[in-house]
C-alpha cells in the first residue's frame, strides 16, 4: 500500500527537478495536491529546499501564499543552520591545521557547492578523511572537546563524536564493507588523494577547505550511496541529487574513460546505469552529462524498483529490505551477502584474525 497519493509523490518530483536544475514546473495535471504530504516526502528525503525553490518556478497555477511561506520558513531554518555548521566547520579545519592535521572534507558543505543554492541543502554530519598519521592525531586532538562518541570501527577507520552540538565523523577511510573489491578500489582512490595530491577547494570564507578531486568524488559519492542502499538502512533522493548535482557542475572535466575503468573493476556497472535511470527518469538529470547512461526499459525498470524502495518509509528490517534490494540487483545482493547480514567481508575477517598493521 502506497504511503502517498501517487499525485503527491509526481507533483514532489516535479519541483525537485524545477529546483535541482532551475526550470519550470507545471503541477495543473497533478489536479489538487495535498501540499502537506509533499512537504512530508520532502522531509523524510532531506530536499526541502529543493522543493521550494521548485515551487518558485511553477507557472501554471497559483501556489497558495500560506504554502509558499511554510516552505520558504523551513528552508530558511536550513539557511541558517548552513551557515552556523560552515562558520564551525572553518574553526575545526583552522584548529586542525595549527596542528598539522590535514584532512580532505567528504560530501556535506563541499557537494552543497555544486547546487545553485548551496544554503538550501540539508545538512548532515561534517565527514573529514584523513591519513593514517593524521587520524589518530586528530582523535587525540579532537575526542577532549566531544561531548560524546561512539565507538570507533576499525575496518572502516570510523569515529564519530559530538562537538558543540555537531556531529562529526573522521574517517581513516571510505571503505564501505560490500565487497573486497570495491574497498581495495576505494584504498587506491584515496592514496590517489593524499599522495596523487588530487584535490579541489571550496573556499569557506577567509578558510581555504581541500575536497577530492572530481574524478575521485564521484566515486566516493557512488559507492557511499550504495553502502546506504545495501546495507544501512535505505538511501535518500538528496544524496542522489548530490551525485546528480557534482557529476552536472564537473562534467567538461571528468575523465570518463577512467569512471568507466573504476565501475566497471569494482562489478558496479549494473548499479551505476539502474541509477542513471533513477537520475535521468525522476530527476530530469541532462542526458548527455550521466557517463555511462543507457535508455534501455532494462534500466527503467530497476529505476522504477528503487524508487519504490526509496520512498517505502518505514522502520527499517534488515531481512526485508534485502530481500527487496534483492529483486532488484539479484547478482550484487548474492555477492554482497557476507557484507549485508553479517556486516563483514573476507579482509575484515582477515583484520580479525591476523591484525591491522595501520592500526
Amino acid at each position: 500500500m502506497l504511503r502517498f497519493q501517487q499525485k503527491s509523490i509526481q507533483a514532489t518530483f516535479e519541483l525537485v527537478r524545477a529546483g535541482l536544475w532551475e526550470k519550470e514546473s507545471q503541477l495543473l495535471h497533478f489536479g489538487k495536491i495535498d501540499y502537506g504530504e509533499v512537504l512530508i516526502i520532502a522531509e523524510e528525503q532531506a530536499l526541502t529546499g529543493l522543493v521550494t525553490a521548485g515551487l518558485e518556478y511553477v507557472s501554471d497555477v497559483k501556489v497558495p501564499k500560506e504554502i509558499l511561506l511554510q516552505f520558504i520558513g523551513e528552508s530558511l531554518q536550513i539557511e541558517q543552520r548552513n551557515k552556523d555548521m560552515n562558520m564551525f566547520l572553518a574553526k575545526l579545519i583552522e584548529k586542525l591545521r595549527k596542528e598539522d592535521i590535514y584532512a580532505i572534507l567528504l560530501k556535506g558543505q563541499g557537494i552543497a557547492q555544486c547546487y545553485e543554492n548551496p544554503l538550501w541543502r540539508v545538512s548532515g554530519d561534517v565527514d573529514l578523511l584523513m591519513s593514517n598519521d593524521n587520524f589518530e592525531k586528530a582523535k587525540n586532538s579532537l575526542l577532549p572537546l566531544a561531548a560524546n562518541h561512539k565507538q570507533e570501527r576499525y575496518y572502516s577507520k570510523e569515529l564519530n563524536m559530538t562537538i558543540n552540538q555537531w556531529s562529526v565523523e573522521l574517517h581513516g577511510s571510505q571503505r564501505t564493507g560490500l565487497s573486497s573489491s570495491i574497498d581495495r578500489k576505494i584504498d587506491v582512490v584515496q592514496k590517489d588523494i593524499f599522495y596523487g595530491d588530487n584535490v579541489r577547494s571550496w573556499q569557506n570564507g577567509k578558510t581555504t577547505i581541500f575536497l577530492p578531486s572530481a574524478d575521485n568524488d564521484v566515486f566516493f559519492v557512488f559507492t557511499h550511496f550504495l553502502k546506504h542502499f545495501f546495507k544501512e538502512g535505505g538511501v535518500t533522493l538528496r544524496q542522489i541529487c548530490d551525485w546528480c548535482r557534482l557529476l552536472w557542475t564537473y562534467r567538461e572535466q571528468l575523465d570518463s574513460s577512467l569512471l568507466e575503468s573504476r565501475i566497471k573493476k569494482v562489478g558496479l556497472i549494473s548499479e551505476w546505469r539502474a541509477f542513471a535511470a533513477v537520475a535521468v527518469d525522476y530527476l530530469g538529470m541532462p542526458v548527455e552529462a550521466m557517463p555511462l547512461y543507457r535508455k534501455d526499459k532494462k534500466w527503467s525498470k530497476k529505476a522504477d524498483k528503487i524508487i519504490a524502495f526509496i520512498l517505502k518509509g518505514g522502520e527499517w528490517r534488515k531481512l526485508q529490505d534485502t530481500l527487496l534490494v534483492g529483486s532488484i540487483f539479484p547478482l550484487s545482493t548474492l555477492r554482497f551477502a557476507p557484507g549485508i547480514l553479517l556486516n563483514v567481508n573476507w579482509l575484515k575477517v582477515k583484520e580479525s584474525v591476523f591484525g591491522d598493521g595501520n592500526r
